[in-house]
């Protein structure tokens, strides 16, 4: 439900009080897109609710074209796609199966323009190490670490030469037949143990896990202005990074907490005890999110047209050590945390931050 204030910043309400009955009558209007945008803006549109329709939609309907494909009796079809099946089960747990030819598609410079969505760098990173990539803050729907670091819209490659981004995601995602394949085209590999392991184990240098550290859990506060990290608990990135002798990366994304408003959903509440049981049993939750539509601004599942900056930091040098004790796990833990805040506080202003305004770890 919208807040009066919400409404007015917005331009979106027009509010009239009854006072012999001390009642608010909230009539909201709506705000329609101009009909001569022009054709790259529609473009852009179109290219976030394509990845709208992938993220929110396609898994559901890949499960349901599998189960139609059985009621229908084509068995051949079913019966090659799950002998298809059996022999990949674990290639999400090996590095995936990434396309470069997806990855370049002209869509995501599109989808890139639509925000704008922009990587920056602080230092170079030498390609014959392996690195962790932290990912703060999770925001709704991750779009910055999905536009940064699953195409190369924004130049991945090109500013960080030698190196291969893994974006690491829920490994529910990849039980779901068709959808599968199609999300590892773009660099995506499930965020279990092993898979990440796989990715910082690599002979050579020169790959990066992509973590998105607060998770589900820190989906449910993402909103505009939070600046609260769900971090102080989670220490198995770190327990990785000195079995791997990976360098740890804090990354902070500017604006990824802008892009949608949500559900007001207070700890406590009926609504936020009915998301965390959820998180709990299946291992994701539901934000109840909204933003704009496609031809009005007003209400939708669209993104705002708000800038992210996502920022990535110095590396953090980590000794590998398989056997890491509880002590060295607690100093690296609090080495990246003093880092990512030392990174948020020296580029707050710049990307529109008040002064003031500083990150809670919790």
């Amino acid at each position: 439900m919208y807040s009066a204030n919400c409404l007015s910043d917005r331009g979106l309400a027009v509010i009239s009080r009854n006072s012999s009955v001390g009642k608010q009558l909230f009539v909201m209007k709506i705000e329609f897109a101009p009909i001569n945008i022009p054709l790259r803006r529609r473009i852009q549109t179109f290219a976030v609710l394509k990845w709208i329709f992938t993220f929110l939609i396609l898994g559901q309907i890949c499960l349901l074209l599998f189960g139609v494909l059985i009621l229908a009796g084509h068995w051949y079809v079913v019966a090659l796609y799950c002998v298809w099946l059996y022999l990949d089960w674990e290639t999400p747990n090996q590095g995936g199966r990434r396309s470069e030819w997806v990855r370049n598609w002209t869509i995501w410079n599109y989808f890139r323009d639509y925000f704008p969505i922009h990587l920056v760098k602080t230092t170079d990173l030498d390609p014959q190490y392996n690195y962790l990539f932290g990912y703060h803050p999770h925001g709704v729907l991750v779009a910055g670490a999905f536009g940064n670091f699953c195409s190369e819209a924004t130049g991945f490659q090109k500013l960080f030469p030698g190196l291969t981004s893994y974006l690491c995601i829920l490994p529910v995602w990849f039980k779901l037949p068709f959808y599968r394949d199609y999300i590892m085209c773009a660099g995506l590999v499930s965020c279990v143990k092993r898979s990440v392991s796989h990715v910082l184990s690599r002979k050579g240098g020169g790959n990066v896990a992509v973590i998105v550290i607060g998770g589900a859990e820190e989906s449910l506060a993402a909103r505009p202005g939070a600046l609260t990290l769900k971090i102080l608990n989670r220490k198995g990135f770190i327990k990785l990074a000195i079995k791997h002798g990976a360098h740890l990366v804090p990354v902070f994304s500017f604006g990824e907490n802008e892009l949608f408003n949500q559900v007001n959903n207070p700890k406590g509440s009926l609504l936020r005890r009915m998301q965390e049981i959820l998180r709990k049993i299946a291992g994701f939750t539901l934000p109840l999110f909204h933003a704009r539509g496609v031809f009005q601004y007003t209400f939708g599942l669209l993104p705002y047209r708000k800038p992210i900056y996502t920022i990535v930091g110095k590396p953090i040098i980590v000794q590998q050590n398989h056997t890491p004790s509880t002590e060295e796990i607690e100093a690296l833990h609090k080495k990246y945390t003093d880092a990512l805040n030392k990174l948020f506080e020296e580029h707050k202003v710049q990307y529109g931050i008040p002064e003031k305004d500083h990150l809670l770890f919790t």
